[in-house]
């Protein structure tokens, strides 16, 4: 069982959530007697038990049965956002699907600017630019002989991939990222985290987007 609080937009709703719920048994405990108050907060805690236990079992931790595909084709998860059309990166996926039939699945986490746009649903610009840096990096793929596709996945990248493998039976995952100084993926602990909660392997790749010249949106 995995921490239900998967992402910092999670985290802020929960905050928000408990707020909401501490003024109303205050209010009904003002209002009417304070028994009352008593009762609706053991309603409210059981409730916000229940809610928690389910989303806690929605994670993908190492003992779960992860899908294969059962073909014999070697099938790689690429996570990537702004580096996902990288030399360095499309160089390893290179690598990894010479000598075979492989199948690349790209997921790229759409990243709200901040967490008050997340909370909004105000991220449709961040999709948009998602969208068209995956389709961009699917065309280069293609050019490598390799059948591609590709997805926007969950704000945060760890629980973007727990999602991509109920449907993607990978074989291994590869994770770009900018340079240690800049990413906050790696401030973040993305790559250890898939490393401590997936059966699989993970590769890191450091994509250096101003050495190649490339700039980003």
């Amino acid at each position: 069982m995995h921490n239900p609080l998967r992402s910092e937009a999670d985290a802020f709703r929960w905050v928000v959530v408990i707020g909401l719920g501490a003024v109303s048994v205050i209010g009904l405990t003002l209002l009417t007697r304070p028994v009352f108050g008593v009762v609706w907060a053991a309603l409210l805690i059981g409730f916000g038990v229940g809610v928690a236990y389910r989303s806690s079992r929605g994670s993908l931790p190492r003992s779960v049965e992860l899908t294969k595909g059962g073909d014999g084709r070697r099938r790689l998860l690429v996570v990537a956002n702004e580096t996902v059309g990288g030399e360095a990166l499309l160089e390893e996926i290179r690598n990894r699907g010479r000598g075979g039939d492989s199948e690349v699945m790209v997921v790229t986490p759409a990243l709200a600017a901040s967490r008050a746009a997340h909370w909004a649903s105000d991220v449709d610009e961040a999709i948009e630019l998602a969208r068209q840096r995956m389709e961009l990096s699917l065309i280069e793929i293609e050019r490598l002989g390799l059948k591609a596709k590709g997805e926007i996945g969950d704000s945060d990248p760890n629980v973007a991939i727990e999602d991509a493998l109920r449907v993607f039976p990978a074989d291994e995952i590869v994770i770009s990222t900018h340079p240690p100084d800049r990413s906050r993926w790696l401030e973040h602990e993305v790559v250890e985290r898939a490393r401590d909660e997936i059966d699989l392997p993970v590769t890191h790749v450091v994509v250096d987007l101003v050495a190649e010249g490339v700039t980003k949106n």
